[in-house]
């Protein structure tokens, strides 16, 4: 399976969702300068730069990719909030991606939008970072 990882500007229940990404999500996957990013502009543009070329991206404009409704279930989610960047795996505190991964994250949950208003479109492929292997027996 992939390591997927959702992107967002802002923090909570309104958070912006900018896309995702189903595979290489976790911090050493992201590029160095999207992580350190301090303004909301350079998050958007590194973002962007970032997926542009990915296979295994999801827009906004392509549904929702994953079938569950917020990204506490995702890998990872990345959002730009207070001048800086921060992560949370499967929903923990958020941490600043740019140090070592505390083993558990100290601080309340992260909380999401619910994704459930934007059409999911969670299906197999380069988009889902399922892999499937098959054995001849």
């Amino acid at each position: 399976m992939g390591t997927r990882a959702d992107f967002y500007v802002g923090r909570g229940p309104d958070a912006k969702w900018l896309g995702s990404i189903a595979w290489d999500g976790y911090p050493d996957g992201i590029p160095k300068p999207l992580l350190a990013c301090t303004t909301v502009s350079g998050f958007r543009r590194s973002v962007a730069n970032f997926l542009k070329d990915r296979e295994d991206k999801t827009l906004p404009e392509n549904g929702w990719p994953w079938p569950w409704e917020t990204s506490s279930t995702t890998d990872f989610a990345y959002a730009f909030d207070g001048g800086m960047v921060h992560a949370s795996y499967f929903g923990s505190a958020w941490f600043n991606p740019k140090r070592k991964m505390p083993d558990e994250p100290k601080g309340e949950k992260a909380i999401f939008p619910d994704m459930s208003k934007i059409k999911q479109r969670a299906k197999f492929g380069a988009h889902s970072g399922i892999i499937v292997i098959g054995a001849k027996l």
